[in-house]
Order: structure tokens, then C-alpha cells, then sequence
């Protein structure tokens, strides 16, 4: 489950550095709606994956 998690959330960054690369609407502070898509499902992941390593400790 662990690394299920831990490759889903690296698959989410780099879509996420993969859209903001190629879109040219995209900026730090605004994104288009898949902008903001991959960016919440980015910071998801990254909330699940950085909860369960607090717990491992």
C-alpha cells in the first residue's frame, strides 16, 4: 500500500510539472481547470503520503 501510494503521488507531481511545462494559460498563480485538477490531486497525494510517513515514526 505504501509504495502504491508513494508511486501515485510521484506520477501526480509529474503530470502536474508536465502540464505546467506545456500550458500557456497555466501560471503559479492561476491554472486553467486541468491545471487545477492535477494540482489538487497533486497536493492530496502528498498530504496522504506525508500523513503516513508522520505515523511510521
Amino acid at each position: 500500500m505504501a509504495d502504491d501510494l508513494y508511486a501515485r503521488y510521484m506520477k501526480a507531481a509529474a503530470a502536474n510539472r508536465a502540464h505546467g511545462a506545456t500550458c500557456s494559460w497555466c501560471s503559479p498563480g492561476a491554472r486553467c481547470e486541468t491545471g487545477q485538477h492535477l494540482a489538487a490531486e497533486f497536493a492530496r497525494l502528498q498530504d496522504a503520503y506525508l500523513k503516513q510517513q508522520k505515523k511510521k515514526r
